[in-house]
């Protein structure tokens, strides 16, 4: 276990740190599963933003397969990662904060891959408020989300997990579900506690 200054995931000093010490253990090395399938099932290729893309494995699988993509992160050090070892698809990494990254093109797509559970519950109802304002009606949002039904009893993070429940009463107002299933290929720290589900944006919300 490294030994780290930054202890607030709010700052990106927190992940500088963790990127240079090599310290990653969310990171799967590879494209998961469920991603693949949908892409593979998908007639058309989507607009993607992906926050807190990581070391950018799934922007190379996408831009690979077509889709125009853009991947962000706030922290330098996770930025510089992803084009270190994606090679070339590092083009479509940028440094961004998701809170105030305003895209140049329509986002069909937003990809959750452990950026959700990496924040702290104070900043859960802010994050899906942006995901609903960076979406268009009808859009959709699909990954990966981390769940524990012993969370209140679990605060500390990340990942910070929540429960099926309290993530459902989050996203209801203004996404609809539909799409729900299990995932198989799992890294330790999310296995058996994680879920692959499609949102898509209501037209019927009031942000």
């Amino acid at each position: 276990m490294a030994d780290f200054l930054s202890r607030d995931p709010q700052s990106p000093g927190f992940w500088d740190e963790r990127f240079i010490k090599e310290f990653t253990p969310w990171d799967k090395g590879d494209v998961p599963l469920a991603l693949q399938e949908f892409v593979q099932a998908t007639a058309t290729p989507l607009t993607v933003l992906i926050p807190g893309c990581g070391n950018g494995y799934e922007v190379a699988y996408l831009a690979q397969a077509g889709w125009n993509v853009t991947a962000i992160d706030f922290s330098p050090a996770a930025v510089a990662s992803a084009k270190a070892t994606i090679g070339e698809w590092g083009r479509y990494v940028i440094e961004a904060d998701f809170f105030t990254y305003v895209p140049t093109q329509t986002t069909n797509l937003i990809y959750e891959r452990a950026f959700f559970c990496a924040l702290p519950a104070s900043l859960r109802q802010s994050v899906v408020k942006r995901w609903a304002e960076l979406l268009s009606p009808g859009a959709l949002l699909a990954g990966y989300f981390f769940y524990d039904e012993t969370a209140a009893d679990n605060p500390k993070g990340p990942p910070f997990a929540i429960t099926r429940q309290q993530f459902q009463l989050l996203m209801t107002p203004m996404f609809e579900l539909l799409e729900e299933r299990d995932v198989t290929d799992s890294i330790p720290v999310f296995a058996g506690r994680e879920c692959w589900k499609i949102w898509r944006r209501r037209s019927d919300d009031t942000l």
